[in-house]
């Protein structure tokens, strides 16, 4: 949805401006690291939130938002690993040594591996050229990266930890909704990107 769309890209349009005005900082690129990391998360569990929200009120719209609020989180995601990439320099070699020595590294580049495929087929063509419930079991992708990505960011702080912990709270509380669903014989859980088949055209 545009203003789905045009709100999600406003932070990375005021992180741009600051960069060029110089208030990011003594590391402007340690300090863009974490702003795009944090928001990546945060809108990864905004599209987690939908399905439920959705459940619990009746309401139709978290349906639709669904799927650019997933875009939004693995572009923040691209983003994010990008920054780190230009203010480590690291490349090729230098990347696997970090991966090897560093879980966090791992566990967030494992995450946004997993949304690739999910960016990749969130058009109403993957779905169709996929069938539903091949498309469906694909975009259960979408947990594992959650909690890769949540465990990425529990590991990258290491003074104040009351920003993973509410994030890794509101996950569990995310996903154990739809366990309690799934048992209780619910509608079935949604995916960060897109769950809902596409309208057919007459």
């Amino acid at each position: 949805m545009p203003g789905v769309a045009l709100g999600g890209a406003l932070p990375a349009a005021l992180l741009a401006y600051d960069a060029w005005a110089g208030q990011l900082g003594a590391n402007p690129l340690q300090r863009a690291t974490q702003q795009t990391g944090q928001l990546a998360l945060i809108l990864l569990l905004l599209s987690l939130a939908c399905t439920p929200w959705r459940q619990l009120t009746g309401q139709t719209w978290p349906a639709r938002v669904r799927k650019a609020l997933g875009l939004l989180a693995f572009g923040y995601a691209a983003l994010h690993l990008a920054c780190y990439l230009t203010d480590k320099g690291v490349g090729g070699s230098a990347l696997l040594g970090d991966l090897l020595k560093r879980p966090f590294i791992a566990s967030g580049l494992l995450a946004l591996a997993l949304l690739v495929p999910l960016a990749l087929t969130s058009r109403p063509a993957s779905v169709r050229r996929l069938g539903f419930a091949r498309w469906t079991r694909l975009h259960r992708l979408v947990y594992p990266a959650s909690l890769l990505a949540a465990l990425h960011y529990w590991w990258g702080v290491k003074e104040d930890r009351s920003g993973p912990l509410l994030a890794g709270a509101l996950l569990l509380a995310l996903l154990g909704w739809r366990v309690w669903k799934a048992r209780a014989g619910g509608a079935g859980s949604g995916a960060g990107v897109r769950r809902t088949r596409p309208a057919r055209r007459s």
